[in-house]
């Protein structure tokens, strides 16, 4: 008991200086959004999902038509489109975030070897451009949700939980996207990594139902983390709910934990060498 009245106080000490340095961490990147031009790029990510919604989902949507769903409804198409959609975004923003920019901060600009200078640990520094990322994720999916409640894609409640759902999602690729920029080399091995999303995007039931892909070609969609966001957000902006869902919750979880405990280790051997 004695020990505990000793260490108790030292331990709450020692993390809430962790989560300021944390913190600190982050507060730098609201600093240089403030006083550069980037604040434009971080605008500029919430067009994208719009554009490809009003493009395909009203557009195209005119001719498609509905979706039936699970429950019997039929929703138009630019509702069928415009989670996937979301999940896109929380997914682009997120890894641009955590590797493109975490790459130039670590490998060209050497803001990190700075920062272990400090008191600074590798996995407070993750953790601080991970939430970052989430903060910039989580402006894209504020406007877009507030884009679909006012096209009547979705209902005020759904929407608050879909927002939560993007947030899970821009974690789990944020941590993966740290992950994989710790292994990039040169900025031409960036060119893979576009390829990937761009996969992903076009083949995860964004436009189309997984059940009219071959069987073959499901299963394989069905591995991917971006199906996993989009079934998720899908479920919560249309309001069914169902089981499957902590599934796909559990399949992030499980790649936002790895993907920081990768990123962190690979940082702790290129900066603390």
């Amino acid at each position: 008991m004695v020990t505990s009245l000793v260490l108790r106080p030292v331990l709450e000490r020692a993390n809430g200086a962790a989560l300021a340095r944390v913190g600190a961490v982050t507060a730098r990147n609201f600093f240089a959004v403030r006083h550069s031009g980037y604040w434009l790029v971080v605008v500029s990510g919430f067009f994208e999902p719009v554009l490809y919604l009003l493009s395909i989902g009203v557009g195209v949507g005119g001719l498609v038509g509905g979706f039936q769903l699970a429950d019997g409804r039929t929703v138009s198409y630019a509702a069928f489109v415009a989670p996937a959609m979301l999940a896109a975004s929380a997914m682009n923003g997120a890894m641009a975030e955590s590797t493109f920019n975490f790459f130039a901060r670590m490998k060209w600009v050497r803001l990190y070897d700075a920062m272990v200078a400090t008191p600074l640990r590798p996995f407070e520094i993750a953790l601080g451009e991970l939430g970052w990322a989430l903060f910039r994720g989580s402006l894209y999916s504020v406007a877009f949700l507030g884009l679909m409640i006012w096209l009547g894609l979705t209902t005020a409640g759904w929407a608050l939980a879909a927002l939560l759902a993007s947030l899970l999602v821009g974690l789990a690729f944020g941590g993966v996207g740290m992950a994989i920029a710790t292994a990039m080399r040169t900025w031409q091995d960036f060119d893979y990594l576009t390829v990937i999303q761009f996969g992903l995007f076009l083949f995860s039931g964004t436009f189309a139902p997984v059940d009219s892909y071959p069987p073959v070609m499901r299963i394989i969609v069905e591995t991917t983390p971006l199906y996993h966001a989009v079934e998720l957000i899908r479920d919560l902006t249309t309001g069914l709910p169902n089981w499957a869902m902590l599934g796909h919750v559990a399949y992030l979880v499980t790649m936002a934990t790895i993907g920081l405990a990768v990123a962190s280790r690979r940082m702790g051997r290129i900066l603390c060498k």
